[in-house]
Parts: C-alpha cells; sequence; structure tokens
C-alpha cells in the first residue's frame, strides 16, 4: 500500500483527532512546515512593512497560519478537516478565522476579498476520486476559478504539493490556467533527493509577471565567516540556510527575531489588545536562561 497519505483515506477522514495531534506535535513536522510556509509567503512577494489579508488553503492545525501571524498579516485557514480545526482552535491562533470548507466545492468569499494566498502540501488531495460523483478536473477547476474571483488583482498565490507524476502536475497546472491564472512551477533544491520541493506560483491578473528564482540552483551555496585568518567557506545544512535566511527577511523589514524580548512584548501586547489575560512584563522576560541547570 502506498504511504502518501491522499491514498489511504480522504482528507476529512484519514485527519481524525489521533492524526490531527500527532501531526501537530511532531517536532520535525512543525519545522518543515514552518520553513515551507516561510518560502510560500517569500514567493507572495507581499509589500514590506504592509499588513495583508490572507487565505491559508488546508490550513491544518494552524502551523502555516502560526508563521503569517509572526510575520503581521491577518489570515483565513480553510480545511475540510473537523479535527484538524478544533486543534487549531486550541492552540489559540490570533490573527487568523477558520472555516470548515471543502476546496473542491469552490471558497465562499466576496470577490476581490484577499491579497494573496498559500496552501502547504494540500492540493494534491484534490486529485483524488473519493466519491463518485467527484470528478477531479471539474473540482480543480472550480477550486481556482473561486480562488481567481476572490483574489485583488495583482496578487499571487503559491502551493507547495507533492505530486505522485508529471500527469498530476499537468492536471493542476491546466486547470488553474484554465481558471484564469498565469504563473507556473518554481522547483527547488531540484538537485536534492530530501529538500526538493515543489512551488506552483499563479498570478491573478495585473501587470506581466515573472517566476521567482529557485534556491538551490547555485553549484554551491556557502557562508563566509570573519576570522583573524583568511576567510574559510562553511557549507550549511538546509536548517541552518533557512534560518539565516528567515532572519535576514526580518531585519530587513524591521521586525524583531522570533523568541526574542522585543518579540515577546510586541505578542504579549497583542493579547492584552485582544483583551487576553497576560502575565506582567518584568526584568525576566525574555530571558535566556544560562543552560548551566
Amino acid at each position: 500500500m502506498s504511504r502518501r497519505p491522499e491514498y489511504q483515506a480522504p482528507p476529512d477522514i484519514f485527519y481524525n483527532e489521533d492524526e490531527a495531534r500527532k501531526y501537530t506535535k511532531n517536532t520535525r513536522m512543525i519545522e518543515i512546515q514552518a520553513r515551507m510556509s516561510e518560502r510560500a509567503l517569500e514567493l507572495l512577494a507581499l509589500p514590506e512593512d504592509v499588513p495583508c489579508y490572507l487565505l491559508d488553503l488546508g490550513c491544518g492545525s494552524g502551523l502555516s497560519g502560526t508563521v503569517l501571524e509572526e510575520d503581521g498579516h491577518y489570515w483565513v485557514g480553510c480545511d475540510i478537516s473537523r479535527a484538524m480545526l478544533s486543534v487549531a482552535k486550541e492552540r489559540e491562533i490570533e490573527t487568523g478565522d477558520l472555516i470548515l470548507s471543502d476546496l473542491g466545492e469552490g471558497l465562499p468569499f466576496k470577490p476581490g476579498s484577499f491579497d494573496g494566498a498559500i496552501s502547504i502540501s494540500a492540493i494534491q488531495w484534490l486529485c483524488n476520486q473519493d466519491k463518485k460523483d467527484h470528478r477531479p478536473a471539474k473540482r480543480l477547476y472550480t477550486f481556482f476559478s473561486t480562488l481567481y474571483a476572490v483574489l485583488s488583482r495583482g496578487s499571487r498565490a503559491v502551493f507547495q504539493f507533492y505530486p505522485e507524476n508529471g500527469a498530476q502536475v499537468e492536471l493542476i497546472t491546466q486547470q488553474a490556467m484554465k481558471a484564469g491564472f498565469t504563473g507556473g512551477i518554481v522547483v527547488d533544491f531540484p538537485n536534492s533527493t530530501k529538500a526538493k520541493k515543489m512551488y506552483l506560483v499563479l498570478f491573478c491578473g495585473g501587470q506581466n509577471q515573472t517566476l521567482p528564482k529557485a534556491l538551490g540552483t547555485d553549484s554551491a551555496e556557502v557562508s563566509e565567516e570573519e576570522d583573524d585568518e583568511p576567510a574559510h567557506i562553511k557549507v550549511l545544512s538546509e536548517k541552518d540556510k533557512w534560518k539565516q535566511r528567515r532572519e535576514k527577511m526580518r531585519r530587513a523589514r524591521g521586525k524583531p527575531l522570533k523568541g526574542s524580548k522585543e518579540w515577546i512584548i510586541t505578542k504579549k501586547e497583542r493579547r492584552r489588545r485582544q483583551g487576553r489575560e497576560v502575565r506582567p512584563d518584568n526584568k525576566y522576560t525574555g530571558r535566556k536562561r544560562s543552560g548551566r541547570f
């Protein structure tokens, strides 16, 4: 039997309460989801220092929404799994709303409501025929045509997905273009079996746009460290590369880094404005332990 979850059961059945909690507590899964969400957010090319209203399609337990929140955006998450949405609600998301929705039946929003959309590991589920009346091409077209309608002109939608084969890629992109989108596929780290990730970047009207450059296409990605000795080259792990990229993006936007004292105080202030009970600030807020305990 295939290990791909979309072939084991329909999404609303596969992601039951046990699976939803297991998925959300898996630290490796959380880290991977965060990195892919950050990359999708980067590919959206949103204006800097401007909060946007975004869609998270197949939002699950809100892991991607947390990344959107940390970047200062407001969002709406859609998912077909009640269990996943229940876990998301328990996680006390702050700037997001949740909707139980089958993407294959279309999106129930007003035209031009959103500044962009992301989706992590969800779109390939629409290629399945889970019920007798399901027609993958029709469901994909219904989804993409309603998505095109609810996005503002000139915005983007970015889908990270795991296609089974080239036929699925063609099916998905064909229906997206039929619905009015332009764009194409961006493949990060194409020569790596573990780091390779595929993103469908779609443009919703507006002026002509060009596809972003994929990561990992250069012969070597290295970092120079300053030292008394001549600079030497250090090969970075994929995790370190993403951390450096994220920190660089946040510094460029003038936003505090996640986990820093400034980030903690900003989050607490946001919760106070929402009327939530928050511990008072003191000299120990955000202080790091020495590690000697």
